[in-house]
């Protein structure tokens, strides 16, 4: 790279990393790229594994960052309060972790001791932290330390202090995140610049098998010798050297062999200029961001809102390699698989990790259908190759094998969606069919939260012949998540989505079966209480029963109060059960203003639901199953009441911008930067989109313009606009609105007239009319 270039890039991160948080607000200059705004520290210290993300590519199978704490899926990774490194990880994934690198410097004699003790303290005054780049100064070595990536590959630069002997520690043994690591080795070449190796991340309670993890590494330093120490940690020695010029190292990994870890790094890192593959990291990344663009507000809240819209993009992993090879852990025996290929011989898409798509239909569904479709019709893809292979649609795959992570089916919502939106890269018969098989017993919603060997956790056979399922479950546990009265309005909810497929379809018998199991949420509302209830196997309702006690009294990570709005297909039937519109429009707006009391949220963290001061809050925006109550006002007829809280929440729980504030440490791969994104720029889909032609409700926006630019692969439309004329903190509700300049008698648009593009306007005042 050119020294000017280099320069120029080193003033770009300066001013996105080290200006403060919370400083001044101002506009942020038009010249500014998306990928300058993000603050990838936000909410790090209250980081789980594979939350915190730097030295990444859109949905990268390396995700390389330092780990400062390493035991645990919750409390670990990169902890921003904790100031010591202990290693640089190229996994953080969903139950997945491997290939822990750490540079060292050391005396002769001294092998084993610094394989025993290896950890350095940092300083954040130090460190440089943007999308595609970590650099941090290990300080008991004084090691300038910088990290990139692409995809497949893992790029470190160390600055090694001269005149001592020089090292990496490899840590292939131990606990890391949230699994053991077993069966850790290392081979070094006959040339010393090469070495390769391979792990195991040993089974969890939520991946029940083995995951083989291969590596293959070049380094342009030579290596003297291999020093193995305890609990699978290894040195690699560098000799003694008075002047070094900076190391590079590169490590591919992949999931299949040690040979295909090797082809993902001589495709995709054939070179050794470090800041090309940085600047390519920002290139990707402005691609992928720059297809939305927000004006207005202040730089503040552009820069929240930019990094929430790149929290949308990652998270969820690539597992397939460069050449189209995955693992496949879906049935009896571990299988190497092989994506189709195209005329050009490339895979014709990726195969990925997931945490679940629970909630993903009012967060991705509508993000990625709108300005990705690109990355949905890969993801329907690769769910569907599991079910090929293994028989069933995944709710959150790891390892390539299920994990059945939370409840119900939740893939059909997002397979749905993407079929009515006119994403077309997938068999819609074989999609119907997998789905299908998922809503009868034998498939996937019939198990509760990880339950792997048998499947009667989810009552789905009491759902189908009683019309609910029970609390407790009658049969004994068999999973997490045995909590009836949610499941039933869950499975309800995803019953109705498969019959607007089956409609499509042609299939008249299929729609009415599933359409008619859709109305059992009615069978868990208590008309007396005025909420959803448990009924035990016999029909009997709870006693005693408490609407605001979190879990124990039968809704998954929630409580009554934030449950029982949990009827997107169907609000006005649930508000007809409330006695009419105006009692359920009273309710609902009084949890709100209980809420705003707690800040709508159970506080800082996931865990913290449990806790007796937070596990009461009646709306719930830090985690998904009350995400959608902001726009159930949009549906009862009261559009003012959504456009006055959606400002309160965003205000609330989405506006921070440091270390400590973010997500409440329940982001889950995008969903929560999701829905941030879709609340400020006022779009939202109550059913997901799964309905012919799907609606997008309109809210009351964050940004005077808005500028989606629709794929032309996809949509024909070129750009979509929302502008909202005199938008101000205090002129946040909805005067009139537009679209291609005729006045909207609704507060909604369909899909098919957005993608042809144009200008949604909207005349914003401080007052209701």
């Amino acid at each position: 790279m050119k020294i000017a270039q280099s320069l120029l890039y080193l003033l770009l991160v300066l001013s996105a990393c080290t200006s403060p948080p919370d400083s001044t607000p101002g506009t942020a200059s038009s010249n500014t790229s998306p990928v300058d705004m993000v603050y990838p520290l936000l909410d790090a210290a209250n980081s789980r594994w594979f939350f915190f993300n730097s030295a990444t590519r859109p949905f990268g199978m390396v995700n390389l960052s330092p780990d400062t704490q390493l035991g645990g899926a919750w409390g670990s990774g990169y902890r921003y309060d904790t100031d010591t490194i202990k290693g640089f990880s190229h996994i953080h994934a969903w139950q997945l972790s491997g290939v822990s690198v750490m540079p060292v410097v050391y005396e002769p004699g001294e092998e084993a001791a610094i394989m025993d003790d290896y950890y350095s303290r940092f300083d954040h005054a130090k460190e440089t932290v943007t999308p595609g780049y970590h650099k941090v100064e290990l300080e008991r070595y004084s090691i300038t330390t910088e990290l990139s990536s692409t995809k497949r590959v893992g790029w470190h630069r160390y600055a090694f202090p001269g005149g001592q002997t020089a090292g990496l520690v490899l840590n292939l043994g131990g606990t890391l995140g949230p699994s053991g690591i077993t069966g850790g080795n290392v081979q070094l070449s006959d040339d010393g610049l090469h070495f390769s190796g391979e792990l195991i991340n040993a089974p969890t309670r939520r991946r029940p098998k083995n995951c083989k993890v291969f590596f293959y590494a070049a380094s342009n330093r030579k290596i003297s010798k291999v020093h193995q120490g305890n609990e699978g940690r290894f040195l690699l020695e560098f000799p003694a050297e008075e002047k070094t010029d900076p190391t590079v190292l590169k490590i591919g990994i992949s999931y299949t062999s040690i040979n295909n870890a090797q082809l993902n790094l001589e495709i995709e890192a054939p070179g050794w200029d470090f800041d090309e593959i940085v600047n390519d990291s920002q290139r990707e990344w402005n691609d992928l961001l720059g297809r939305i663009r927000v004006e207005g507000n202040t730089e503040r809240q552009q820069r929240r809102f930019y990094t929430d819209l790149w929290h949308a993009l990652q998270g969820r992993r690539v597992i397939s390699d460069v050449n189209g090879a995955y693992p496949d852990n879906t049935g009896d025996q571990f299988r190497i698989g092989q994506i189709p290929l195209n005329e050009q011989g490339k895979p014709r898409f990726n195969h990925y990790n997931s945490d679940s798509f629970w909630g993903a239909q009012w967060t991705i569904n509508t993000l990625w259908g709108l300005a990705y479709p690109d990355i949905y019709e890969e993801f329907v893809q690769s769910l569907l190759l599991y079910y090929q292979d293994g028989g069933l649609l995944p709710r959150g795959p790891s390892g390539g094998n299920y994990t059945h992570v939370m409840t119900g089916a939740s893939s059909t919502p997002f397979v749905v969606s993407a079929f009515q939106k006119g994403i077309e890269g997938f068999d819609p018969e074989l999609a119907y069919a997998a789905m299908k098989k998922n809503h009868l017993p034998g498939g996937t919603m019939g198990r509760a939260g990880y339950e792997h060997d048998s499947e009667l956790g989810g009552g789905l056979e009491d759902y189908i012949n009683k019309g609910f399922v029970p609390f407790p479950n009658p049969n004994g546990n068999f999973g997490f998540h045995q909590d009836g009265p949610s499941l039933t309005m869950e499975y309800a909810y995803q019953d109705w989505t498969l019959a607007q497929m089956a409609k499509a379809l042609g299939k008249e018998e299929d729609y009415k079966y599933f359409l008619q199991r859709s109305g059992n949420y009615r069978n868990v509302f208590d008309k007396e209480s005025g909420w959803m209830r448990p009924k035990d196997v016999t029909g009997k309702w709870k006693e005693p029963y408490d609407p605001y006690e979190y879990e124990r009294s039968g809704f998954n990570e929630s409580n009554g109060a934030q449950h029982t709005w949990f009827v997107p297909q169907d609000l006005n039937g649930l508000a007809e059960l409330m006695g009419g519109r105006e009692k359920a429009i009273q309710k609902l707006n009084s949890q709100f203003e209980q809420a705003a009391e707690m800040g709508f949220t159970s506080g800082d963290s996931h865990d913290r639901e449990t806790h007796p001061e937070y596990r009461r809050v009646p709306i719930n925006y830090g985690n998904q199953p009350s995400i959608q109550t902001l726009f159930v006002f949009n549906q009862l007829g009261r559009p003012d009441l959504n456009q006055y809280w959606t400002h309160q929440v965003i205000d609330s729980v989405y506006s921070g911008l440091t270390p400590y504030t973010g997500y409440n440490g329940d982001e889950d791969q995008g969903l929560m930067g999701s829905l941030a994104v879709l609340l400020k720029m006022g779009l939202f889909q109550m059913t997901g989109g799964t309905e012919e032609n799907p609606v997008y409700q309109i809210g009351s926006p964050y940004f005077d313009k808005i500028t989606i630019h629709l794929p032309e692969a996809y949509y024909p439309g070129g750009a979509f606009e929302i502008i909202a004329r005199n938008r101000s903190g205090q002129n946040i509700y909805i005067d009139s609105a537009s679209w291609a300049g005729k006045r909207l008698d609704a507060l909604e648009l369909r899909h098919k007239d957005i993608v042809q593009g144009g200008i949604l306007q909207l005349n914003m005042s401080d007052k209701v009319e």
